[in-house]
């Protein structure tokens, strides 16, 4: 038998959670002295301790636990439990991940305010597109994990029913957005997957949607280096030549994406065109 220190350092948990767990009447000891009162726990104990500690960090309460433990969990059971927690926490890593990365992003767009070089926009004419595209909807346009989350998955699937209609594409893939109101002050918006088709034959019902964005006649336009989750910095460039060079977006705003490189996995190396219409101020 081993003492509480003993055991809880087997353990890995502390004295005072074994002391808890007893006074709860969810881990008692196998033994304890009459006269000392000191606890001590055998071995095989460790077994009901690990399955405590692994519902408690999939977030059941001890009372929920307690249940559980008294219901006899299967191992298998409890198995599927713990990948289902990973997963959710593995997510859960992903988006702080992405959140992090946004806030070194800003911090650096405001260490250089009032110095931003703007000097590789281009005011270019974009002839119109005919395109294959699925969409769905996100909850804004400001949640990159939305964004992301509804759109990446989009591809994939395009280029699946692309291949099964027998239809080519001609050109990079594109994302654009559309706001999407539901009602007073709802921020939802339609993203759109695309790839260029040209003129290429669609049977009916080929599973996507085709459409042709319409030819505009200027769109500031720069290059965005860099994961998608900062895009911003780019988006903030093109704003900024606007305003100085006498324009106005024209439309809801929201920048088109022409992704010209992006290896898999590695975002931090992707290469993508934003574009945004733009029209000149009344006046100029």
């Amino acid at each position: 038998m081993f003492s509480i220190g003993d055991f809880a350092g087997l353990g890995r948990v502390s004295v005072r959670m074994l002391r808890h767990y007893d006074a709860i009447g969810l881990l008692r000891p196998a033994h304890v002295d009459p006269h000392s009162g000191y606890r001590y726990y055998t071995a095989a104990q460790l077994k009901r301790l690990n399955r405590i500690i692994a519902l408690k960090d999939l977030g059941f309460s001890l009372q929920h636990v307690q249940v559980l433990i008294e219901e006899k969990v299967g191992v298998g059971e409890l198995r599927g439990m713990l990948r289902l927690r990973r997963a959710e926490l593995e997510a859960q890593v992903q988006r702080d991940n992405v959140r992090l990365a946004q806030v070194d992003a800003r911090l650096r767009m405001i260490e250089i305010e009032g110095h931003m070089d703007t000097g590789d926009v281009i005011l270019k004419e974009l002839p119109a597109l005919r395109v294959a595209e699925l969409s769905a909807t996100a909850t804004s346009y400001d949640d990159p994990n939305s964004i992301s989350g509804n759109l990446s998955p989009l591809y994939p699937r395009l280029m699946e029913l692309m291949e099964k209609a027998a239809v080519p594409m001609c050109g990079a893939p594109i994302a654009y957005y559309l706001p999407a109101p539901a009602g007073p002050g709802d921020e939802t918006i339609t993203v759109h997957a695309a790839f260029p088709i040209g003129d290429a034959e669609v049977g009916d019902d080929p599973g996507f949607d085709v459409t042709v964005l319409p030819a505009i006649e200027q769109a500031a336009t720069a290059l965005h280096e860099g994961s998608m989750s900062e895009a911003f910095r780019t988006g903030q460039k093109i704003a900024t030549w606007i305003d100085d060079n006498g324009y106005r977006t024209v439309g809801p705003g929201f920048a088109r994406e022409v992704y010209l490189d992006c290896p898999p996995g590695e975002f931090d190396k992707w290469v993508t065109e934003m574009q945004v219409p733009v029209g000149k101020n009344d006046g100029d």
